[in-house]
This record gives C-alpha cells, structure tokens and sequence, in this order.
C-alpha cells in the first residue's frame, strides 16, 4: 500500500506536541478530580456499547445507491460490490445521494426508515483533520493506525497518541459514579468481562454474564445443599480474619465486597421487571437481553446511570466477506430489534443510547479474496433519544483520485471519534466543564463551551 511505510514510522510516536502534558494531567490529576465532582440525576439514562471486533467492512454495510456512486463503489471494490438491486432503501437523501444497507439487515432498516435508528459515515480516531497528502507529507495519525489492538484501544480510550489503561467511559464513572448507591455494582456493567472502555482510576466494571442468575459467583457458595451451606460458613470465617499483611488484607476485603455484591446484584434481578419479549437464542441476542433485564432492575439496585459493553468478534475479513457478512450482519439486526422492542415494553426506549464501534473500516479494494485493515468506517447509533432516519457526517465520495484515499481504498475519517463519543457523554450527563477530562483531545474537533452538540444526533 502506498505510503505504509510512513504510516508504520509515525505511528511508532506519540503522534504530536503535548500529548505528554495531556497524558500526565489525565492519569495523575484525574483522581482528585472525581473526588471533588458530586454527580446528581433526577432521571435515569444507559449506553450500551456495542464492539464489532476485528474491524468490520462497514462500506458493504452501507452503499450508496445512486447510479454514478454506486458504479464507482463498484469500479473500487470489484468481487466484494453489492449489487445495487440488493440493497435495503434508507428513506431520505443525505448530502443530496441515495444509500441503502447491507441485504441482511432488514431489521436496522425499518429501525432507520421509522426514525429509531442513524447512521454516522467515515468516522474514526484522529490526531486532526488531515487528507491524503498531508498524511504523505508527515502529518501526526494515531498511534498504531493499522493494528487491531491499538485501534480497539485508541477507541476506548479516546486517547490517539499513547497508550493507556483508563477508557472514556471509565473516567466519565469516575465523574459520576456518586450519583448510584455505592451497593458494590459499578455504573460500568460489562458482558465481555474487564475491557478498557469501563476502567477508569476509581472504576472498574463490574461483570455479568446471560444466566438466569445473571453473575456467576463462587463455586458451591450457598447453593442451597448442605455442602454449599458449609462451605458459605467456612468462606466467612476466613474472609471475617483480620490480616497484618496489606495484600491478604485487600484480597480479602476485595473478596467479601464480590460476594455481597453479587448478592445485591442476583436479589435485584430475580424481583426486577421480568424482559417478556422474545429474543434469539444466539450469544449477541442474549447478552441484549440481560442488558434489558438489568435495565428493568434499575430501581432495585438504585441505578440512575449505567453503560453496558459486549464484544462481537469473528469480523477480521481477509477472505470470505460477503459470506461472513452474509452470517454476520443479520445478527446483529436482528439483535437490536429485538433490543428495541424489549425498551419499549419496560419504557426505557427513550433513555438508552446503543451504540456500534469497531477497530477500523477496511480497504475499499480485494485482495482477491476479502478486505484488509482501513481506517474510516460507518457506525449505527439507536434509541428513542436519536435523531433517527438520517446519516451523519460526510460520507465520501468514492473515486480513484479521492483526496482521502491514502492506498488500496483506505479512506481517513470525516468525523473523529472525539465528537461522536462528546455526543454521547453530552447526552449522558457529563458537564461540559468535564469533557476534557474525559476526551483529552476534544478541543481539536469540538469546542466544550458551545451550546450546540458536535453532530446533532441526540436529542
């Protein structure tokens, strides 16, 4: 690929002047921060995020249907093109063109066309707004920009240029976890275990999984036999020993805090709001699921802010595209409606925001038989507080010569991730005078004392 080489050598950087500064100020001083902030909310909203891993070829999942663009997006992507007569019409034009989605996803496109459901075209994490030239000449890109797990970091953490342990929405836990009970659940709720997104210098999520229990616990601990029952009290005993040791002593109030933690969590469950709508049987439906029984038990565990994560894998598609998207893509539109329809029985549709991420986009050109590692890639966002039925962003136009195209189809992000996750945290509740302590690199795309939102997604 033209001009990888170049890519490879600024990426080993930090990318630009300052980050160090940003760096420093973000994992040192961001403790006493939250310490200071007493978060308060009279009413009660979720995000639910939702990690396509392995980088998803996001420019089959949403085409442009008009005549010249769609020939072009044909020219470009040779055996991997949608035909036209294939694709699912998206009401409304955006930028004065056509698209339509992806066959499988019958189910987002009655989602975007009733207005639940949007699209966000080409975005991705930047240093700053470049094009292909200026990459050429020098210009800062993120850290690692064609490596999946730098990009699935850069993601979580909102943070291009170095890599650290503490994601966005972990720093924003820190913020505003005070407005929850301090009951041992962590405003981060996790279904794929500890992941970056939710860690924060105070937070860590907290992790479920899709039983009927809705935790797993240890093994034998009050099972209701007699053994259980033993071993619950011999459990006690040494968790209820005072320790000398610092370490034995942390292990064992950290123990104690899981086990009546989960309890607080398994009890709320049980009597919370029963999820009386039908979903599939597959993981990702399942994990949706839970997600909405845990909503429905909101009031049981006093929870006025929550973000939930799941990771999605299998999306890494350097052979096999159209079949594995041909499996793949249905799940994922058939989970959200079913998501969908389970809010708006419990009547949470409206305060909860789910979300897509993903490493990258992909390469616009085959490798004769799939599509490797990009950069700018489309994004859907779902809930009754989106400005549904429209796309956002620039969604490029598709030429040989594109002035974004940096090799093979690989096109540089129109919209940063920086002012789709402000969107997001706007919405949340995050204070404006917080931002930057969330999204460091916000002042490069968004300004955090401006009345409007950086895209207008949510209302």
């Amino acid at each position: 690929m033209p001009n990888r080489r170049g890519f490879l050598k600024q990426t080993s950087a930090l990318g630009f002047a300052g980050s160090l500064t940003a760096a420093t100020a973000l994992q040192f001083g961001f403790v006493r921060e939250a310490s200071a902030m007493s978060a308060s909310f009279a009413d009660y909203k979720a995000m639910v995020c939702i990690l396509l891993a392995g980088g998803n070829d996001s420019f089959n999942m949403v085409v442009p249907t008009e005549a010249s663009q769609h020939a072009q997006y044909q020219a470009i992507r040779t055996d991997l093109a949608l035909a036209q007569n294939d694709l699912l019409p998206m009401a409304g034009t955006h930028q004065g063109l056509t698209y339509g989605l992806h066959p499988g996803m019958v189910e987002v496109q009655n989602l975007y066309n009733n207005g639940e459901l949007a699209v966000l075209a080409n975005v991705g994490p930047l240093v700053d707004y470049v094009n292909a030239a200026q990459v050429e000449a020098g210009a800062a890109v993120p850290l690692g920009v064609f490596s999946h797990a730098d990009q699935i970091q850069t993601w979580q953490t909102a943070v291009p240029y170095e890599r650290i342990a503490q994601g966005w929405a972990g720093r924003m836990a820190d913020l505003l976890e005070s407005a929850n009970p301090a009951n041992g659940i962590s405003m981060n709720i996790s279904l794929s275990g500890t992941n970056v997104f939710q860690s924060g210098a105070e937070v860590s999520p907290y992790s479920i999984d899709t039983s009927e229990a809705g935790a797993p616990g240890l093994s034998s601990y009050d099972n209701g036999t007699d053994f259980g029952a033993l071993r619950k009290r011999m459990i006690d005993d040494l968790l209820a020993v005072p320790h000398e040791n610092l370490f034995r002593r942390e292990y064992s109030k950290r123990l104690r805090g899981a086990i009546d933690a989960r309890e607080i969590f398994v009890s709320a469950l049980a009597v919370g709001t029963p999820v009386t709508d039908a979903f599939s049987s597959g993981p990702f439906s399942q994990a949706l699921r839970q997600i909405a029984r845990v909503i429905g038990a909101r009031s049981e565990l006093g929870a006025v802010r929550q973000t939930f994560f799941i990771t999605v894998g299998g999306w890494d598609h350097h052979d096999d595209v159209l079949d594995n998207q041909a499996r793949l893509l249905p799940i994922i539109s058939r989970g959200l409606a079913e998501f969908r329809d389970a809010l708006v029985t419990l009547g949470e549709f409206d305060a909860v925001t789910t979300f897509t991420t993903s490493d990258f986009g992909r390469t616009l050109t085959s490798n004769g038989k799939g599509s490797d590692h990009g950069w700018g890639g489309h994004h859907l966002m779902m809930g009754g507080s989106v400005n549904g039925g429209q796309m956002y962003g620039a969604y490029p136009v598709l030429s040989n010569s594109s002035l974004l195209d940096v090799g093979r189809g690989i096109y540089i992000p129109t919209t940063a991730v920086d002012e789709y996750f402000t969107e997001l945290a706007l919405w949340f509740g995050l204070p404006s005078s917080e931002l930057e302590l969330v999204l460091p690199n916000v002042r490069t795309f968004y300004n955090p004392e401006s009345a409007i939102p950086p895209l207008g997604m949510l209302s």
